[in-house]
């Protein structure tokens, strides 16, 4: 991650953690309230408040500031397709998977068709069997 989307992400969570503090103190305050309410002799008890408005957005900013800062800070999608990814591989090698601060990512395995390369090719049994009969007659 960039520093940009760390700090895009820091300061976010910061505004989270502080609209629910916010949250907390005004549920906190409207029971005390309730309570003293419901001790003087009125009609009038148990009527709710809902979150104040700023509350609410600061909470909806605060998400989506997160979900800014982790989603720029992400590495680029791979394809799904695994022979374009293998193609890619193959065309850009280890330039195509460094990530921003320069190292090789952990998931580069190099080339994939690298098993299929070097395997050897199909075994002809009738000419084995025709060099080994030779081999006997020879002895």
């Amino acid at each position: 991650m960039t520093w940009i989307s760390k700090s895009t992400t820091g300061f976010g969570l910061l505004l989270l953690a502080h609209a629910c503090y916010s949250a907390h103190e005004h549920s906190a305050l409207q029971s005390h309230r309730a309570a003293s309410l419901s001790s003087l002799p009125t009609t009038q008890s148990g009527s709710t408040t809902s979150l104040p408005i700023d509350i609410t957005i600061e909470t909806v900013l605060a998400t989506l500031m997160i979900c800014l800062g982790l989603v720029s800070g992400t590495s680029r999608l791979r394809p799904i397709q695994w022979r374009v990814w293998a193609g890619q591989i193959e065309r850009e090698g280890e330039a195509g998977f460094t990530n921003s601060s320069g190292e090789v990512e952990k998931d580069y395995v190099g080339n994939p068709f690298r098993l299929l390369e070097s395997r050897p090719g199909f075994v002809d049994i009738r000419k084995q069997r025709k060099e080994f009969a030779e081999w006997v007659k020879g002895q």
